[in-house]
């Protein structure tokens, strides 16, 4: 293959990768009334929650907390909380663009 059009298919594929790639963010209040030890997000079609991503803060009942999420293909996010307790709040398939969570009690699983 001449350099020109290896260079050409190299350049076109960057393209398609890096423009299925995007940047999103979700807000996430706790109005649980306990503190949330412990927050994961992972891609909707994710087989395992990825890292805490509070590590060692604490989501106080009332404080809001923004998590960012770099280079993903979709906006859809399966989002889980533990609070002090040990009780779980698990969130299914969370479309991050269009929307910001609010937990509360009633979403205790």
């Amino acid at each position: 293959m001449r350099p020109v059009r290896l260079a050409i298919l190299l350049l076109s594929l960057f393209w398609v990768m890096s423009s299925s790639a995007a940047d999103y963010y979700i807000d996430i209040t706790n109005k649980t009334g306990y503190a949330i030890w412990h927050l994961y997000v992972s891609p909707g079609k994710a087989t395992d929650w990825e890292e805490d991503v509070l590590g060692t803060e604490i989501l106080k009942n009332g404080a809001m907390k923004r998590v960012t999420l770099k280079g993903y293909p979709s906006s859809i996010f399966d989002i889980r909380l533990i609070d002090e307790d040990g009780d779980t709040y698990t969130f299914w398939n969370v479309d991050v663009a269009s929307r910001d969570l609010e937990v509360t009690l009633d979403d205790l699983d």
